[in-house]
C-alpha cells in the first residue's frame, strides 16, 4: 500500500510540475503582449545588467501613434538632462528666430543697457558678438543696471560641483560663459588664462589639493583658482564667481570704455525700451542639445522670461505658464524645476518623455530637429555609439547624474518606420558603462527588428 502511494505521488508531482510552469510562462507571455513584443520584453527584464535597478521604457511609432512597447511607463524617473528637451520646447514656443542680446533706452548723453539672460557674449563656444559692437559703436556713456535674477544656482544642485566647467552661475548678463579657460603646456609652470584678467587670480594648489584629480580647484566663495602639478598638457575649464561689479570691470576690459553701475529702476522699462538680437536660435539650441551644456539651457529659460515680462528675469514664471499653455496634453504631471537637469528635484515618466518628442515631431520639421539632436556615432555626446557607417539611425538626448543614465529620442528601424523612445535607467549600482553597452545592443534590436 505504501509503495503504491508513492508512485500516485511521483505521479501527481511529475504531471502538475510542468503545468504550473507552463502556466506561469503563459502568465508572463500575456504580460508581455500587453507591453509589446514578447522578444524586446525578454531582452530588457532577463538581462543581467538591468536587474538591480530602475528602468523604464516607452516605445511609440511616430507616423501612427501606436504604442509599440511599454515598461514602467507611468513610474516616475529623475530624467537628469533628458529635461533640456522641455526647455527646447520652451524656447521654440516664446523666443524669436534670433536670441534677444541686451536692452536698452537712452536718456540724453546715457545709454542704460540690462541683460536678458543671452548667454552668447564672448562665449568661447557659442560666441555672438551683436552686443559687444552694439555697446562698443555708441557714443553715448554707458550704464549697467542689473535685472532681477534668479539665484546663481539652481534648486536641488549640488553645491561641491561649484568648481567645474558643467555647473557655471546663472544670471542676466553673462560673460565668457560665467567661466575662466585654462589652457596648459607640458612644462610650463603656469598656463594661459582666458580672460586674461583673472590671470593674477591664479597660483600655485596647495598641499592639500594634491590629491584630486582636477587640474584646477577654485576657492569656495572667491574667485582664487588654484592650478595643480601634471607632467602632461590639458585645457581645462572653471566658473567664476560672478558680481555687478566683477561684470563691470569684464565690460570695461573688453570695450575699452567706462562701463558704470546703476541700481534697478522699473521706470526705465517703458515705450522706448530697445533690444538688440544676436545669435540664430537654433546655434544655441544645436550645441545645447547636442553637448548637454547646462549653462545654455538655464540661459535660455532666462531669455524665455524677457518675453513674458520686462520687470525680472524668472525660471519659474516661464516653467509655469508652458505647463499651462503648452503641456497641458502630456500624459503625466511633470516635476519641472529648472532648465538643463541638473536637479534631482525635476521628474518625469517614460511616456510624458515620448510625448513630448511626438509634439516636436509633429511641430519641427524632421531634417531640422534630427540635426539639432547628438547622433549616433557622428556628434554630440552619441559620437562613439550607435556606429554605422550606411548611414544615421538614432538621434538623441542623454541624461547623465551619478547612478542614474537615460536616453530619450528617435530610431529609424531597418524597414524605414521611425521610432520615438524613452529608456529610462535610474538607481545604477556604482560604474553605469555596462547599462550604457546593454541599451546599445537592446536598441540595436529594435532597429533590426521592428
Amino acid at each position: 500500500m505504501g509503495r503504491l502511494y508513492l508512485l500516485l505521488l511521483f505521479a501527481l508531482v511529475f504531471t502538475c510540475g510542468p503545468a504550473n510552469a507552463s502556466g506561469d510562462e503563459n502568465a508572463e507571455a500575456e504580460v508581455a503582449l500587453r507591453r509589446g513584443p514578447h522578444w524586446l520584453h525578454k531582452l530588457i527584464s532577463r538581462s543581467p545588467v538591468l536587474q538591480q535597478h530602475h528602468v523604464g521604457m516607452s516605445l511609440v511609432d511616430v507616423a501612427t501613434g501606436e504604442r509599440v512597447y511599454q515598461l514602467n511607463e507611468e513610474d516616475y524617473f529623475v530624467p537628469a538632462s533628458t529635461m533640456k528637451l522641455f526647455s527646447f520646447y520652451a524656447g521654440l514656443h516664446l523666443l524669436p528666430d534670433s536670441l534677444p542680446s541686451l536692452r536698452y533706452v537712452v536718456r540724453h548723453d546715457s545709454l542704460i543697457f540690462w541683460g536678458t539672460g543671452d548667454p552668447t557674449l564672448l562665449h568661447g563656444d557659442v560666441p555672438s558678438g551683436r552686443a559687444f559692437r552694439f555697446l562698443q559703436s555708441r557714443p553715448e556713456k554707458l550704464f549697467y543696471m542689473p535685472i532681477p535674477c534668479v539665484d546663481t544656482f539652481g534648486p536641488g544642485w549640488s553645491w561641491d560641483d561649484y568648481n567645474y566647467y558643467y555647473q557655471p552661475e546663472r544670471g542676466p548678463f553673462p560673460i565668457y560663459g560665467n567661466t575662466v579657460r585654462f589652457y596648459a603646456r607640458a612644462g610650463q609652470s603656469q598656463p594661459r588664462v582666458l580672460p586674461a584678467v583673472f590671470t593674477a587670480s591664479v597660483e600655485p594648489a596647495p598641499a592639500q589639493y594634491h590629491s584630486t584629480s582636477d587640474h584646477v580647484r577654485r576657492a569656495v566663495l572667491e574667485n582664487r583658482f588654484f592650478v595643480l602639478p601634471s607632467q602632461k598638457s590639458w585645457i581645462d575649464e572653471t566658473p567664476f564667481r560672478t558680481s555687478t561689479g566683477l561684470l563691470s570691470s569684464l565690460l570695461q576690459d573688453t570695450l575699452r570704455k567706462n562701463v558704470g553701475q546703476l541700481p534697478w529702476q522699473p521706470g526705465f522699462v517703458g515705450a522706448d525700451m530697445q533690444t538688440i538680437n544676436g545669435l540664430r536660435a537654433d546655434s544655441l539650441y544645436r550645441r545645447m542639445l547636442r553637448v548637454s551644456d547646462n549653462f545654455l539651457a538655464e540661459q535660455l529659460l532666462l531669455m524665455c522670461s524677457t518675453q513674458l515680462g520686462a520687470d525680472s528675469l524668472s525660471t519659474e514664471r516661464v516653467i509655469r505658464q508652458v505647463q499651462r499653455q503648452l503641456l497641458t496634453d502630456l500624459p503625466d504631471t511633470l516635476r519641472w524645476v529648472d532648465g538643463s537637469g541638473l536637479s534631482r528635484l525635476n521628474l518625469t515618466t517614460p511616456r510624458t518623455l515620448t510625448a513630448l518628442l511626438l509634439k516636436l515631431h509633429r511641430e519641427v520639421p524632421e531634417k531640422r530637429l534630427f540635426d539639432l539632436l547628438a547622433a549616433g556615432g557622428r556628434q554630440g555626446t552619441l559620437r562613439r555609439r550607435y556606429r554605422d557607417p550606411r548611414g544615421l539611425w538614432l538621434w538623441g538626448k542623454t541624461g547623465t547624474l551619478t547612478n542614474i543614465h537615460n536616453l530619450t529620442g528617435y530610431l529609424r528601424t531597418r524597414k524605414g518606420r521611425v521610432l520615438a523612445f524613452s529608456f529610462l535607467n535610474n538607481n545604477i549600482p556604482g560604474d553605469d558603462t555596462a547599462v550604457r553597452n546593454e541599451m546599445e545592443r537592446i536598441l540595436t534590436q529594435v532597429r533590426e527588428r521592428l
